[in-house]
């Protein structure tokens, strides 16, 4: 009877022990034709999930807004997503985090042969603007004009939309200058446009010479910290692919299909931007100049984008020591 009584405790023990072993699962929130694709692609090209100590599901968002609502709703553990937001959601009670993805950020293009070289060459012109009036590029691109005395919110005539129809609009000659996100101009630049400024560019003119990413993984925080064994070795592995991708041909020509490459001037140029964009150093000299960053942006928009705190919230950058 007592061996009966110990094999039954034996037997309903064995679930927890099984569950202990388990591997933890990812949910990663991507885009089709977001980056963190590629990285998951050359992830398992490159074999280094075979051997993880955790799986990865890849759930398709639409887009970023459709990523928030699902990060929220807890359909998903970790989107591509902006500081910027994550700090708004702090104050108001979310406590998400973020962890930089990637330092690429918009350019202002115009065509190759454009009498346009100044922002001050802008008056009288009619300038196409990816992301709306809130976009971070466009309302610091703003303040560098107030830098120069020139007000782009006066004889400029602004045209919001989304960026493959400015792309469009831009080739077709019906806007004269396009600011748009760095994908999209990467395209264009391979087909001969000019990039007048890059986000980084307006960055540095601004007086911050620090260079902080502009994107990066958002989750939860409580999440990140239950998970924190897994979560690193997925942030080394995203880094060692994305590596990977800028010293291979051979691995860099496997993820080319989901770049959107309609040639091969456009695949180099998608690939120069995307290893621009590596983070080589995040640490408390970047996140003291995001700081400023943010600063600078919530008198901008009269804190539409940043909501009401005027200070980048504590535990927005997460640390994964």
């Amino acid at each position: 009877m007592n061996i009966k009584i110990c094999l039954f405790a034996i037997a309903a023990l064995l679930p927890q022990f099984a569950n202990a072993n388990e591997k933890p699962t990812i949910r990663l929130g991507a885009m089709a034709a977001g980056t963190l694709n590629w990285e998951l692609a050359a992830m398992r090209n490159q074999g280094l999930l075979e051997n993880a100590g955790f799986n990865v599901e890849n759930i398709a968002v639409a887009n970023q807004q459709a990523g928030k609502v699902a990060l929220q709703a807890g359909s998903v553990d970790v989107i591509v997503s902006d500081w910027i937001w994550t700090s708004s959601m702090r104050s108001t009670g979310t406590n998400l985090s973020f962890y930089p993805f990637s330092d690429t950020s918009g350019v202002l293009l115009v065509p190759a042969d454009s009498p346009i070289k100044s922002l001050a060459d802008l008056k009288g012109k009619k300038l196409g603007i990816a992301g709306g009036e809130l976009d971070k590029n466009w309302l610091l691109l703003q303040a560098l004009g107030q830098q120069q005395q020139v007000d782009l919110n006066a004889g400029v005539e602004k045209i919001y939309g989304a960026p493959p129809l400015l792309s469009q609009q831009l080739l077709e000659k019906r806007v004269d200058a396009l600011l748009t996100f760095w994908q999209f101009a990467a395209h264009l630049e391979a087909q001969g446009y000019r990039a007048l400024l890059t986000g980084e560019d307006i960055i540095r003119q601004l007086g911050i010479s620090e260079t902080v990413p502009s994107i990066g993984y958002v989750f939860k925080q409580d999440w990140a910290d239950q998970h924190k064994t897994a979560f690193k070795q997925f942030l080394g592995l995203s880094k060692q692919a994305h590596d990977t991708l800028c010293s291979s041909d051979t691995e860099w020509q496997k993820i080319v299909p989901l770049t959107d490459a309609a040639s091969p001037k456009e695949q180099q140029k998608l690939r120069e931007r995307y290893c621009q964009g590596r983070v080589e150093q995040w640490g408390a000299t970047q996140q003291s100049a995001a700081a400023k960053i943010y600063a600078m942006l919530h008198q901008l928009s009269n804190n539409k984008l940043t909501g009401q705190s005027a200070q980048i919230q504590a535990g927005t950058f997460w640390s994964a020591d």
